[in-house]
């Protein structure tokens, strides 16, 4: 994979002038600038497209036709990024605890693990709205604050958990081992995620997306979008709403967006 990237182009989606060099600063302003960039969005999955993490077609889509991503797309592109900096890279699956048990979550999420001098440090660029913008320590009580949200690692016998608080809620966002996976893991995980009928990528319309002066995330109809320091809420009327707003917000169209069908929104089925 990592003589695959095109760093150039990559550089370019993101924005990225400075150097890059295998160290703390670099790892931080990376997962800065392709957070604030390439969006989350789960559109190829409803539309029943393969998800593909083949160094080709990720920077076809993420890069050429700058359009986003989940979290097996994201980690997956930006772990060849950072082994081709030169970076110590590890790949993970956890399971994510926001919506379910651990024991009905799958291994469906994906994340990186990158070792410096200063440390091991968390990289989950793929966690849509939960996102940590920073690298987070991988020790029991590891922080990293925000304006908008803490992050923070929690050991619990041979369990990694990451906790979020945000908007004074505190909430488990993903639970791992941090077992050795197998670059088919990945493949598994990815396929289960876009193709199973009860998984929740297939089920509901999630999106998310930084703007110059806050977010935009629209969980099915619902969307909330928020500017410093105030938050607005509304309801798609539509898909052509939807469109538009994909359009104005995350930085590319898709007409079939018309017709996408939603399970979880019975009148877009």
């Amino acid at each position: 994979m990592t003589a695959s990237i095109d760093l150039d182009r990559y550089f370019a989606r993101i924005g990225w002038g400075d150097p890059a060099t295998p160290t703390f600063d670099t790892l931080a302003g990376l997962i800065e600038a392709h957070t604030a960039t390439i969006p989350f969005e789960n559109l190829d999955v409803l539309l029943n497209r393969p998800i593909r993490l083949d160094p080709r077609g990720l920077q076809a889509k993420l890069i050429t036709n700058r359009r986003g991503g989940y979290c097996f797309e994201h980690a997956t592109l930006l772990a060849g990024v950072l082994e081709a900096i030169g970076f110590n890279v590890t790949r993970h699956t956890a399971r994510v605890v926001l919506f379910m048990p651990r024991s009905a979550s799958p291994r469906g999420h994906m994340l990186l693990i990158v070792r410096l001098a200063e440390g091991e440090f968390v990289v989950d660029p793929g966690f849509a709205a939960f996102a940590c913008r920073r690298p987070l320590p991988l020790v029991d009580g590891g922080r990293v604050a925000s304006e908008t949200m803490v992050h923070t690692m929690v050991r619990e016998g041979r369990y990694w958990v990451l906790n979020v608080e945000r908007e004074g809620a505190s909430m488990e966002g993903w639970v791992t081992t941090l077992d050795a996976d197998n670059a088919i893991d990945f493949e598994v995980g990815n396929h289960y995620m876009s193709t199973h009928p009860e998984a929740v990528m297939r089920n509901h319309l999630l999106l998310n997306a930084l703007t110059r002066d806050g977010r935009v995330s629209v969980m099915n109809q619902e969307v909330t979008i928020r500017r410093g320091s105030g938050v607005q809420k509304s309801v798609l009327a539509d898909r052509r709403a939807l469109r538009t707003l994909i359009e104005e917000n995350f930085g590319f169209d898709l007409p079939e967006i018309e017709a996408i069908k939603v399970p979880s929104i019975p009148h877009w089925t």
